[in-house]
Formats: C-alpha cells, structure tokens, sequence
C-alpha cells in the first residue's frame, strides 16, 4: 500500500515541471465556474439550448488546435517555440476576463453591446488562451520522455506523465473548488473574476522561472497549416452569417478535415500501427461522444433542491478532493492494466453512479428520509475519481502513437479529434433538449416571461444514461485500443 501511495512521487522528475505548471493553471481555471453559473442563469436570457449550442461552438477553437500544433512544431517568435506561445495563450485568457468583469459590473464601455454578446467573446478568447496553452503542455509531455528506456518502459513513462498532469490538475481543481462557492455566496461577481486573473498570471511566472531545453524546429507541414486555416476561415463565416443547420456543417466538414490531416500524419507507419491508431481513434471518440444532460440540471438543483453557490462549493471541494485521492492511488495500476479493459470498467461504474441523482428526481430520497444535500454529498463523493482515470487513459493512448517531429501537430489534431467527439455529444444533448424541453423560470420587469417546467428531465436523465452505458462498452469490446494486443495483419 505504501508503494502504491508513493508511486506518483517517486515519478516526478525536475524536468516535468514547466508542464506540471501549466496543467495546474488549467485546473485553476474553474475558480470562477459557480459565480458564472449564477450570474447566466439571473442575467441572461439564454435556453437550455442555446447554452449547449455555445458549448457546441466553445469547441471551434480546440478543433482547430492543429494550427496553434504547426506553430509550437515549426514557427519560433523572438526564438522561442514554447514559451511564448504561454505568454501569447495568457494574453487572450485575460483579455476574457477582463470582458466578463466588465459586463458583470455593467461597465459604460460596454453599454452599447448585449450582455449575452460580450459574455460569447469573453468565453471564446479564454477558450483560444487556453488551447494555446494546453498545445505547449501537451507537446512537452512527450519530449520528457527518457528515450534510452525500452519501449514498453517509454510507454509506462507516458502513461505516468499523463497521470501527474492530471494530479496537477486535480490539485488545482481541489484548491479552489470549494472556493469558487463559498467566495461567490460572499462577494460580488466582480471580484470574483478580478481575482481569477490569478491563473494568467500563474502560467506567466511558471514558465518564466523555468529553464527549458531548446527544442529543434521542424519544417512546416503546408498542408495541415494552410487547410486549418481555411479550416477555420470557413467555420467563422458559417457561424457569422447563421446558416441553417450550421453547428451540423461545421461539425462533419471538422470531422472529415481532421481525419484528412491525421492520415496523412501516420501514412508512412507500417500497417500494423496504423490499425492500432484507428482502433484507439473510433473508441476515444465514441467514449467521449455521449450526450450529456445540459444545464438544466443545475437549473433544477437550484431551483427545486434550493442548493445555493457555497453547496455548490462544498460538493465541487469533496469532488476534487477524492478525484485526487483516487488518481493518486490508482496511478499504479493505471499504467500496468489493459487501456479497454479499465474503460469497460469506467463506463460500467459511471453508469451505476448516475442513478442517485436519478433517484433525487424521481422522489426517492424522500421516501427512506435522505436529505438531498446528502444524497449529492455521497454521490459525488463516490463518482468524483473516475473521470479522471478514463482522461488518463485516452490521453496514454495519445501519447503512445506521438510519431517523432511532429508531436505538437499530433497531438493537436487528436485533441482536435476528441473535442469534435464532445462536439458530437453536445448536438446529441441538443437534439435532446430540442425534443423534451426543460425551461428556468425568466422575468422580465417583474413579470414572468417564461415559467420553470423541468417535467421531462427524468427522461432526459434515462436517455444519457442508456446512450452512455451500451455504445461505449460495445465499441470497446469491437475495437480493443490496447496497444500490446497483438493486431493479426490482413
């Protein structure tokens, strides 16, 4: 047991710090999570559904991350192909922030723009700080690597890097989880998001302080850099201009752009590979395509359950607490056990872990006298670590097939590729929405606009977890991503 706990300690090695850092700044990023929640739901006027269409459009910039992957590859400003894209990715997260302070202190240089228009901008340039920002950590984790080891030892290295950059993560996440509540039910929102400049910030000082090797430039890949931009060009003037059905176009035209570039990345891999890669692509995809239930949830728990923002903290603060805890402890056989045999596992027991809150909607709680704080107490206290462990997993997988000199562009499009499967999962949840429609009660001059119904969210509730029970586990069992399976060639 003693082993065990000290595995992720013993794996920390001087030069994974600069990334360790950056993955910290990330999971600092939700300090500010529970005031927006509030602060959406009392000042926007925004549905269900168009909050999920947003989430569906905040993935652009991480499906287009194969642009920002060519620059970290090939293109050094003022000599620098790590570092400065940190300080160029700080830039745009504060530029968010300072937008959402001023929308949410009704600032006069913004009074000519609708609060919902400049609460878009402000979530779409922290998303662009962020994607730059996790390109450069990404690329890292791979170039950390002892290469003197074996193979199978360079592959246990990855997966335990991926295992600290979400300890860091985690850590972050656990720090100001119950902050984030318990600050937002005391101070106003505006403070709340002047101090989240802290994560900036962080990022700046970290890579900063850190000495890091330079890395060797690699010739630009035309045809990845040049079609992304298109790419992206293109995505702009569809979602600009609301062309019918436009989340759909940019969706499958994404999907089919970054399939083109990710064959051509592994083309020249013997056939053997190639089929690995192919079977760990559709199985990432499909484990992270399933429709999620949206923010009607948290309306709901809110509303009826009359949890309040410093609850929301308390449940966020056990979550991180005991996702870390779990990471921690599971590190070790993360890295030595079959990558489809623990998704199996995942899937099975996130399924299991859906039904208390099920149960909380249904009434049932009532009935053996749990108070529903309690319930969601032990709810997430349970379920917090296993997102996590699946993150690893896929992210191992990814780092397994980096192929050498292009590594950031790599990893950029299999970002991209997992991000266009939350893409997937977030037209889903539309369509769900689309169909059972839950609403949050919206006044306006003291008049009730729109009434709360939240009727149909238990089934809602039952398809997400039908959907994410039996696609997962089917298409793990018909295409087994783990890489020391033998592949029979033909």
């Amino acid at each position: 047991m003693l082993d065990t706990l000290l595995t992720p300690i013993r794996a920390i090695r001087l030069r994974y710090i600069p990334l360790l850092i950056i993955y910290f700044s990330y999971g600092a990023s939700g300090f500010s999570s529970v005031a927006e929640m509030f602060w959406v739901k009392e000042q926007l006027s925004l549905s269900a559904q168009d909050l999920i269409a947003l989430g569906v459009w905040l993935t652009v910039p991480w499906t287009i991350k194969m642009i920002f992957g060519q620059m970290v590859d090939s293109i050094p400003i003022f000599g620098s192909n790590r570092k400065v894209y940190v300080y160029i990715g700080t830039i745009f997260m504060i530029l968010g922030t300072v937008l959402m302070i001023g929308v949410v202190s009704d600032a006069p240089y913004l009074s000519s723009f609708s609060k919902e228009s400049v609460y878009i901008v402000s979530a779409v340039l922290s998303t662009i700080g962020f994607v730059m920002q996790d390109v450069v950590a990404d690329t890292m984790s791979t170039e950390v690597v002892d290469k003197s080891q074996s193979k199978e030892d360079i592959n246990k290295e990855l997966a335990m890097i991926q295992v600290l950059a979400r300890l860091s993560l985690g850590f972050a996440i656990f720090l100001v989880s119950g902050l984030k509540g318990w600050l937002a039910q005391i101070y106003s929102y505006e403070t709340i998001f002047t101090i989240t400049l802290f994560i900036p910030l962080l990022s700046i000082v970290g890579v900063s302080l850190v000495k890091l090797n330079p890395v060797e430039t690699t010739p630009i890949n035309s045809r990845i850099f040049i079609g992304g931009i298109l790419f992206a060009i293109f995505t702009v003037v569809i979602a600009y201009n609301q062309i019918p059905y436009s989340q759909e176009i940019v969706f499958v035209v994404s999907l089919g752009v970054v399939l083109y570039m990710l064959r051509s990345i592994i083309s020249k891999l013997d056939a053997e590979t190639i089929k690995h890669i192919q079977m760990a692509m559709i199985v990432i995809f499909v484990y992270r395509a399933m429709p999620s239930i949206g923010p009607a949830l948290s309306w709901w728990q809110i509303d009826v359950l009359e949890f309040d923002k410093a609850f929301f903290g308390t449940l966020g603060q056990i979550g991180a607490f005991l996702a870390l805890v779990g990471m921690w402890i599971s590190s070790k056989y993360i890295i030595n056990q079959s990558i489809g045999k623990v998704l199996i596992w995942m899937t099975v027991i996130g399924s299991v872990l859906s039904m208390p809150i099920l149960a909380l909607h249904s009434g049932l709680h009532s009935l053996v006298c749990l108070d529903a704080r309690t319930v969601a107490i032990v709810d997430t206290a349970i379920a917090s670590p296993f997102d996590y462990i699946a993150g690893v997993l896929m992210l191992t997988l990814v780092a397994i097939y980096a192929p050498e000199g292009n590594k950031g562009t790599w990893f950029a499009l299999m970002a991209s590729l997992m991000n266009l499967a939350l893409n997937a999962g977030g037209l889903l949840s539309k369509y769900i929405n689309n169909i059972f429609v839950i609403t949050r009660e919206i006044s306006e001059n003291g008049k009730i606009v729109t009434p709360a119904n939240y009727d149909e969210l238990g089934i809602i509730m039952w398809i997400v977890i039908i959907f994410g029970f039996i696609i997962p586990i089917l298409t793990i069992l018909k295409f087994n991503p783990d890489p020391r399976k033998k592949v029979t060639k033909g």
